[in-house]
């Protein structure tokens, strides 16, 4: 394992080479520091504890954990203690290598064959840290011997303050159902509605968004700073959680997730594979997000 230590300007940034995960995020203000990202309490977290992390060669659950493709049927094996899924693929779970770095970037890969998965791939992801923000890229090439859907995204835990507010227009709504799977495409809930600046909802929050605009603000009253965080349009599809003390005992509400992700939970039991991309051998996909902070 390797952390290193970012900078640019008043932002800095902390990544480890365990699960290729971000560790925290800040901006300097006056004599002291805005946490952009929710910052780890060690350098040696996994990804559940860290402030960001990525999702390859898809995120989220697979239902039974099996799909059929291409006249094929594939099974998953589960890759966490406490969930009978396979879950989030394996790039939060890896050993990556770095492969090139600088002062204010890094970037980091891994190869995935066999294990958990019947998938077979290359993965790179790339900091870039500037004077105005945090760029994250990632890729995934197919170096299996078939064409199979792939998809990308990325899992940040950003701190959760009384007056935190989220801009994030979607057009619909997908239910939970019983494992924390998706359930059915629906309108958006009153409360989950981020069309115009709103609250998070004071409950448990396990839910997908349809058609993301590509664009959200976070904004956080009491440290007077904003976030904007834009997507590739390859990111058209977002996840929002916001945890309990019934999932985990040790929640404090002061935190929740928002993932931008190319496409929908279990889209490998889609009938369109919701919006995963079919990559012949040694095609790729690859996409970026930008995370901007500035003042109120």
């Amino acid at each position: 394992m390797t952390v290193v230590d970012l900078e640019a300007g008043r932002l800095s940034v902390r990544v480890s080479t365990k699960g290729g995960l971000v560790l925290g995020f800040w901006r300097e203000v006056g004599n002291g520091k805005v946490t952009l990202l929710r910052p780890s309490s060690s350098d040696n977290v996994d990804a559940l504890g860290s402030a960001c992390y990525p999702l390859v060669p898809f995120g989220n659950r697979v239902k039974n954990n099996q799909f059929s493709f291409d006249g094929n049927d594939y099974q998953f094996t589960a890759n966490t203690e406490w969930d009978k899924h396979y879950l989030h693929g394996e790039g939060w779970q890896a050993d990556w290598s770095i492969a090139r770095q600088t002062r204010a970037s890094i970037e980091m890969g891994f190869t995935q064959s066999g294990g958990h998965t019947p998938y077979v791939y290359q993965a790179s992801q790339r900091f870039v840290l500037d004077e105005t923000g945090l760029t994250l890229t990632l890729m995934v090439e197919n170096r299996g011997e078939r064409g199979m859907p792939f998809g990308l995204g990325w899992h940040p835990y950003f701190p959760l303050t009384p007056g935190t507010t989220l801009l994030a227009p979607a057009r619909a709504f997908w239910t939970e159902a019983e494992g924390w799977l998706p359930g059915e495409r629906t309108a958006i809930p009153e409360d989950l509605d981020f069309s115009s600046p709103a609250p998070l909802p004071h409950r448990w929050v396990n839910n997908g968004f349809e058609d993301w605009s590509g664009e959200a603000f976070i904004t956080w009253p009491e440290l007077a700073t904003t976030l904007h965080l834009t997507a590739d349009a390859i990111f058209r599809h977002a996840f929002v959680f916001v945890s309990d003390t019934t999932f985990d005992p040790s929640f404090r509400r002061d935190y929740f997730c928002f993932e931008p992700m190319s496409h929908l939970a279990n889209g490998l039991n889609l009938p369109d594979l919701g919006d995963l991309k079919i990559l012949a051998p040694g095609q790729s996909i690859s996409g970026s997000i930008y995370l901007r902070p500035s003042s109120i």
